[in-house]
């Protein structure tokens, strides 16, 4: 039986294009990575600036209405990602030099690897970070009307986010507590210090809370069938029903001393 012969130069041949290849993974731009998160967020989600490469870089964000919006407003300072690749997952490194302490820690693994096109998990490790509300002013209406300022404190034990062709189930929880918000509509400052509330299950629940502060904040949501349900109110304190009244307006449909706040 005759033997094929491979001639040596084409190993060597091989062996450039896969160390080329190699290469161009390690190296690729940061700006690959941004252009994708534009595009996946319709442009909500804004980077800009991107420096390093889509393993280990930075970038300027800002949140936006999203294509053809006006609104945008750009977190302060750069937020720096790093990527790394393991056994069927990748895992992520998010902070924000204006917001973090400690990185935001994201696992991203296939629910099972022999059928990864099934299905996905998304696990966010324990965190705390503390954001700017000014920055939701860029989302547009009504957020650019109400130029809310203040702090938002996120805290999560974990959760873990379980996608599938035809489902979302949140398993954990996650909190945001909103804490002495202004609005340019109201003379009265501060508003008050609120909390919401995400709790996980076959059918995720949402509760929204007044912690204190004479604009009184409640509500309940809930996600089914891959979308969310809110129904809640706003309420002003008596002796400052007038100072408030602007803001109620804007917030939902007015029904007398309050306004009730509808979505999805």
């Amino acid at each position: 039986m005759q033997r094929r012969f491979v001639a040596p130069w084409s190993w060597t041949f091989a062996g450039l294009v896969c160390g080329a290849l190699v290469v161009v993974v390690l190296s690729a731009p940061a700006q690959w990575l941004v252009s994708a998160i534009n595009a996946m967020t319709q442009n909500r989600v804004l980077m800009s600036d991107g420096a390093g490469t889509v393993w280990q870089g930075s970038a300027q964000v800002a949140l936006t209405g999203g294509s053809g919006s006006r609104d945008s407003v750009r977190l302060p300072g750069r937020v720096q990602w790093t990527l790394g690749l393991g056994w069927a997952r990748m895992h992520a490194g998010l902070s924000a030099t204006c917001c973090t302490a400690t990185p935001v820690q994201v696992v991203l693994a296939p629910l099972n690897v022999l059928t990864f096109w099934n299905g996905w998990s998304v696990q966010v490790h324990q965190h705390q970070s503390s954001w700017p509300a000014a920055v939701l002013a860029g989302l547009g209406t009504p957020w650019n009307t109400v130029q809310a300022e203040g702090n938002l404190a996120l805290s999560t034990p974990g959760f873990t986010v379980n996608m599938t062709l035809d489902r979302v189930t949140l398993a954990g929880s996650l909190a945001l507590e909103a804490q002495d918000m202004r609005s340019r509509l109201s003379t009265l400052q501060p508003l008050g210090t609120y909390r919401l509330d995400m709790s996980g299950g076959e059918q995720p629940v949402l509760a929204l809370t007044t912690l204190k502060g004479d604009l009184q904040l409640s509500g309940q949501g809930r996600w089914n069938a891959g979308r969310m349900r809110f129904e809640g109110e706003a309420r002003a304190e008596p002796a400052h029903a007038q100072e408030l009244s602007n803001l109620l307006n804007i917030m939902g449909r007015r029904d007398g001393v309050r306004s009730v706040i509808t979505l999805g």
